[in-house]
This record gives C-alpha cells, sequence and structure tokens, in this order.
C-alpha cells in the first residue's frame, strides 16, 4: 500500500512542479486553452502509466515535454482539431501587461506561428521553457551547434517578419 501512496507522492510532485510549464508549452504550440488543457490531461495519464520507467527525476521536465509533444502530433492523427486564431489567445499572466504590449506580443505570437517547426520547436524550448541549446539538441535529437543555427534563424526571420509589421525594438527579451 506504501508503494502506492509513494508512487502517488513522486507524480503528484512531478505535476505540481511541470504543470505550470507543460501548461504555457501546450499553448505555445496549440494556441488553444481547452486543447492544451486537454494535451496536459493526456500527458498526466500517459506519465502516471509510464512513471515507473522514469529512472532519472532529473529527466523528468524532458521527459513530460516528450509525452505532451507527441500527445499533440496525436492529435492530428485522431482528428483535426478546432483552433482558435492565436491572437485571440489571452495567456492570463498577460491581462498585467499594457494595450501597446499586448499588441506586440500578439504579433510576435503570430510571427512565432509561421516559422516552420524546425525552428519554432527549438525557439519556444528556449523561450518558454527555459530550455538551453544543449537540453533542446537532447531532446530534439539533432546536434547543438544544429540547434543553435535554427535559434539564430527563427531569431532573424521573427525580426524580419516584425519589422515588416511595423515592431520596432527587443520584443520582450526575445533577440
Amino acid at each position: 500500500m506504501s508503494n502506492e501512496s509513494d508512487r502517488q507522492e513522486s507524480f503528484n510532485e512531478l505535476a505540481n512542479a511541470y504543470g505550470a510549464d507543460l501548461y504555457r508549452y501546450a499553448m505555445w504550440i496549440c494556441g488553444n486553452d481547452a486543447l492544451a488543457k486537454d494535451l496536459i490531461q493526456e500527458t498526466y495519464l500517459r506519465a502516471w502509466k509510464a512513471l515507473d520507467k522514469l529512472q532519472d527525476r532529473g529527466a523528468a521536465k524532458s521527459w513530460l515535454i516528450t509525452i505532451l509533444r507527441r500527445e499533440y502530433a496525436r492529435t492530428f492523427e485522431r482528428k483535426v482539431p478546432k483552433f482558435t486564431d492565436v491572437d485571440s489567445v489571452v495567456v492570463p499572466e498577460e491581462s498585467e501587461l499594457e494595450p501597446d504590449d499586448r499588441v506586440e506580443l500578439d504579433l510576435l505570437r503570430q510571427g512565432i506561428q509561421t516559422l516552420a517547426p524546425k525552428y519554432r520547436e527549438p525557439l519556444l524550448m528556449q523561450v518558454v521553457l527555459g530550455y538551453s541549446c544543449e537540453e533542446i539538441s537532447r531532446e530534439l535529437g539533432v546536434s547543438k551547434s544544429a540547434v543553435m543555427t535554427q535559434l539564430f534563424r527563427a531569431r532573424e526571420q521573427l525580426k524580419e517578419k516584425l519589422q515588416k509589421d511595423g515592431v520596432t525594438g527587443n520584443v520582450h527579451g526575445l533577440f
């Protein structure tokens, strides 16, 4: 019985430690609050089933993000989800932003969504999740130099797009 309660406690610690990061990442990749929450629930379900396979607790965040990414990919296998337009998504923390900052953030989000997945994915992992180049490299299965190149190109493409849209300056520390 204590084994099951230890397992439950371990799982709860993971969920509490990484729940906010999972939600933030899910919102960035799908742009829909309901779908993001569904993805997290599916992630937790799969994580619970495979919890005994997680040997290194230090890798738990990457493990959960990988599960979430795979769950998101599965949504396209099952059905085409109904998406909300990215510029209508409001992440709760944005409520404290000034109107000009909100517009800037919406333009940034739109710009990120237009990037090819090979550039968008590492950029989101770095900016939203705080992953290092080395962590992104391990997560995506590419070399560290490839990650650095992808991040550089993602930022350059974003700068170009945002300049065309009339956004100037350092958008929330991204560049």
